[in-house]
C-alpha cells in the first residue's frame, strides 16, 4: 500500500520511506484529483447546456475598486500569522509533522511574534495601497453559468467533506468522544452519503440564487458524483484506509480475474490494522509497547523502520476497488445517456437508483457498524441507500408520466 508518496517512490525508485514526500498523502491527492475531474466535467456540461439553449447568461452586480474591510484584513492576517508562526515548529519537529500534521498545526506551539508582525504588515499594506483609491462603484456584468464552475466545486468540496465527517462522527460517537480533535482533523473517517446530502443542499441553494436551474445541475451532479466517487475510492484502495470488506471466502475455482480483485491483505495500510509484516521483528515491536506510550506509527518506526508496518491476515474483500469499477461504469452509462434522454432530472434519479443499489449490496461485505431498526440489521449506508432507491424510482416514474415520449432517441 501507499499511505503517502514516500512509499510509492520507494517501490518505484528505491528511495527511503517516511521522508519529506510523506507530507503528500495518497488519499488526499486522489480526493483532489476527483474534484479536478469534476470541475472539468461541470464546466464542459454547463457550456454544452448553454449552447443547447437550456441555460442562459444572467446579469449580476459587481463592485469595482472595493477595498478590503478592516475585519477581512484582520481575519487574513490571523490565518496567515498562525500558519507562519508554525513554520519554525514544523522545521524543528519535521518527523512528528509528517507523521501527524494535525498534532502540530492544531497545537499551542508556535513562534507567535511572527504572526503579530504579519498582521501589522497586512494593515500597513492595506493603508498604503488603498489610501488614494477611488470610491468603489457598482457595475452590472453578464455572467455565463460555466463561469461559476469553481465556486460550485469549492462549495461542493467544503460542504461534502464537512457532511462526510459529521455523518462519520455520528456513526462513531465513542471514538469521537475519546479523541475529539483527532477525529475532527484526521483524513480518514469520511461517510460519503453525509457529503452527498449536505453538498446537494448547499449547491442547490447556491445555483438557485445564481440563475442556474437546479434541475440541470442535478443531472450534471449525478455524473460528477459517480466520477468523483470512483476516483476517490482509488485513494482508499491505494492508502488502505480501512474502507475494505470483511474476511474473504476461499477464492472459487471459476474466478478468472486477478487474485487481488477477490481478496487483498493491504500491506503497509495507513490504518495500521492487522498483523506485523514478515520483515518486522515482533519482539522488538512488543518491547516498544512495553517501554513507551506513543502512537502506533512510532512503534512501527522504532521496530520496523517504517511508520506503516501491518497487513491483514486473513485477507479481506477489496471493496474500494469494486466500488471504483462500478462507479466508473455508472458514470460511463450516464455519459452515454446525457444527450439521448431529453427530460431534465431523469439522469439524476437514474443515478439515485444505481448508486443506491450498488451501495446497498456492497455494504453486506464491508466492515461497518450495523443497527437493528424495524427488524432489519443494516448499516447506516444501507438505510440511506433504500431511501435513495425509493426516491429514484418515484422520480423516474413521475418524470416519465409528466413528459410522455421520453424514451431514448
Amino acid at each position: 500500500m501507499y499511505p503517502d508518496l514516500s512509499y510509492l517512490f520507494h517501490d518505484l525508485f528505491g528511495t527511503s520511506v517516511d521522508n519529506w514526500t510523506s507530507l503528500f498523502k495518497t488519499f488526499g491527492l486522489m480526493l483532489a484529483l476527483a474534484f479536478v475531474a469534476c470541475a472539468f466535467l461541470l464546466k464542459s456540461e454547463l457550456k454544452r447546456k448553454e449552447e443547447d439553449g437550456l441555460l442562459k447568461p444572467f446579469k449580476a452586480k459587481k463592485i469595482e475598486g472595493e477595498v478590503p474591510t478592516l475585519n477581512e484584513t484582520l481575519m487574513n492576517g490571523v490565518i496567515l500569522g498562525i500558519l507562519a508562526s508554525k513554520i519554525p515548529v514544523i522545521i524543528h519537529s519535521f518527523d512528528r509533522f509528517t507523521a501527524d500534521p494535525a498534532s502540530v498545526l492544531f497545537s499551542g506551539e508556535g513562534h507567535w511574534w511572527i504572526g503579530i508582525l504579519i498582521i501589522i504588515g497586512l494593515f500597513a499594506y492595506r493603508y498604503f495601497k488603498y489610501k488614494d483609491a477611488d470610491k468603489p462603484k457598482e457595475v452590472e456584468v453578464l455572467v455565463h453559468p460555466y463561469q461559476k464552475t469553481m465556486d460550485i466545486i469549492f462549495m461542493a468540496a467544503i460542504s461534502g467533506v464537512v457532511g462526510s465527517k459529521l455523518f462519520s462522527i455520528f456513526e462513531n460517537l465513542d471514538s469521537f468522544f475519546a479523541d475529539p480533535i483527532g477525529q475532527l482533523f484526521s483524513g480518514s473517517g469520511l461517510t460519503i452519503y453525509g457529503g452527498v446530502i449536505l453538498a446537494f443542499i448547499v449547491v442547490y441553494r447556491f445555483v438557485s440564487k445564481n440563475g442556474i436551474k437546479p434541475i440541470y445541475m442535478m443531472d450534471i451532479a449525478a455524473m460528477g458524483i459517480l466520477l468523483g466517487y470512483g476516483i476517490g475510492r482509488i485513494g482508499c484502495q491505494l492508502a488502505g484506509d480501512g474502507d475494505w470488506g470483511i474476511e474473504a471466502a476461499m477464492q472459487p475455482s471459476w474466478w478468472f480475474l486477478p487474485d487481488w480483485l477477490w481478496s487483498f491483505s493491504y500491506p503497509r495500510n495507513v490504518a495500521n490494522d492487522g498483523i506485523l509484516l514478515s520483515s518486522c521483528d515482533p519482539e522488538a515491536y512488543k518491547a516498544t509497547f512495553e517501554g513507551a506510550k506513543m502512537a502506533i506509527e512510532q512503534h512501527c518506526q522504532t521496530a520496523c523502520g517504517m511508520r506503516y508496518c501491518h497487513e491483514l491476515i486473513p485477507k479481506v474483500y477489496p471493496t474500494p476497488i469494486w466500488e471504483t469499477i462500478v462507479s466508473l461504469l455508472g458514470f460511463g452509462l450516464l455519459w452515454m445517456l446525457r444527450k439521448r434522454i431529453k427530460i431534465a432530472g431523469m439522469l439524476f434519479f437514474i443515478y439515485m437508483i444505481y448508486n443506491g443499489l450498488e451501495r446497498f449490496l456492497v455494504e453486506f461485505v464491508r466492515v461497518n457498524e450495523h443497527y437493528n431498526f424495524l427488524g432489519f440489521y443494516w448499516s447506516q449506508a444501507q438505510f440511506i441507500s433504500i431511501a435513495f432507491i425509493i426516491i429514484g424510482v418515484i422520480g423516474v416514474v413521475y418524470l416519465s408520466r409528466k413528459s410522455p415520449g421520453w424514451e431514448l432517441e
